[in-house]
């Protein structure tokens, strides 16, 4: 048993007795669960940095969901960023605190990556409390309306510098187009997360972003959106977007059974879009408090005004449903996960 097991199972202990007192204080009476929450606060983690899309949702939820759970607590939000949200995610798995006064929002891709094995994807997704997720916008392949580059047959044709950060799908994507349909795309990484790379984008050190949630770009660069300075190439979701009709999905560009898998392995992610979650060992008593409190909270008419106002794309799932998505995630057959990871490897 390695020292890290050892460190594991004395949280997996701690938490066991956490769940148990919470068990008691839960079940005890009605008027105590009620109360469970008065007077403490919830430190809501976004594994992004500021300006995204992650972190604007983060805020959303934050502003609501206090009102909707028993006690109405005070929920604040802190940045947690780094490795494409899988810092984050691994220290909600592994360090935060199982008594429900911490829950995150991280990039929906974190099973996909534990699936890839992915250097950094130090937890076990299926093993997270998923309270619900806010959206199913697919991500989309942009670039800048000025580099001439209009569809994925144009981008055949010449070279196309692509933003990314340290992997993630900003990177897989545009390596995947090139080894599937033959695209010339260019990833240049290291840029610290989603706002960097539209900043580059806009300063033209690169011709586009190689994955955002479509949103993304109708939040924080509203403008491009109208005056269709930013241009969608492919959709990689299991549904369009009502805005990109034109666009093809990903799915759709598949000329094999083998990479009709691969494109729906790829595109399952976006089902889960803006996850939230609670550490594991949660007890179930309060994962059910918290999905009762978010299905609630997505059903209040002052939360959907707020959404509206700022153009989120809004298509919420129960956390049921997030976490049966995520299991078949990193449940995904060996030799396509094997045939992935060479394709992720060979464009880094």
């Amino acid at each position: 048993m390695t020292g890290m097991d050892v460190r594991l199972g004395k949280k997996r202990v701690t938490a066991q007795a956490i769940a148990l007192s919470l068990l008691t204080a839960l079940g005890a009476t009605a008027t105590q669960a009620d109360d469970y929450f008065k007077g403490k606060t919830i430190r809501l983690v976004v594994g992004a940095p500021p300006g995204g899309g992650y972190d604007t949702y983060g805020r959303v939820v934050a502003r609501h969901l206090a009102e909707y759970l028993p006690g109405h607590p005070t929920v604040v939000v802190i940045n947690m960023v780094g490795a494409s949200g899988m810092n984050a995610t691994t220290w909600l798995y592994t360090q935060a605190p199982r008594d429900g006064t911490v829950i995150a929002t991280f990039n929906k891709s974190m099973p996909f990556y534990q699936a890839l094995g992915q250097p950094g994807a130090r937890f076990k997704a299926e093993e997270l409390s998923f309270i619900g997720s806010m959206s199913q916008d697919p991500d989309v392949v942009s670039v800048w309306h000025a580099c001439g580059v209009k569809s994925i047959e144009d981008a055949k044709t010449r070279q196309v510098v692509m933003g990314a950060n340290s992997g993630g799908t900003m990177t897989l994507y545009p390596a995947l187009l090139n080894a599937t349909v033959g695209t010339r795309f260019k990833i240049v990484t290291g840029y610290p997360g989603s706002a960097a790379v539209y900043l580059a984008v806009e300063k033209g050190e690169v011709d586009g972003a190689g994955s955002s949630p479509w949103t993304s770009w109708k939040v924080s660069r509203p403008a491009w959106v109208r005056e269709r300075l930013i241009v969608p190439l492919v959709q990689v979701g299991l549904k369009k977007d009502p805005d990109l009709a034109d666009v093809p999905l990903l799915i759709d560009l598949a000329q094999t059974d083998e990479q009709r898998a691969l494109f729906t392995f790829v595109s399952a992610p976006a089902a889960i879009e803006r996850p939230f979650a609670g550490p594991p060992g949660m007890p179930s008593e309060l994962v059910d408090i918290y999905r009762r409190a978010f299905m609630d909270m997505v059903k209040s008419p002052r939360l959907r005004e707020e959404v509206a106002r700022l153009n989120l794309d809004f298509d919420p799932q129960p956390g049921e449903t997030v976490a049966r998505i995520v299991s078949d995630i990193v449940t995904t057959t060996p030799a396509i996960v094997a045939k992935l990871k060479a394709i992720t490897d060979e464009g880094r």
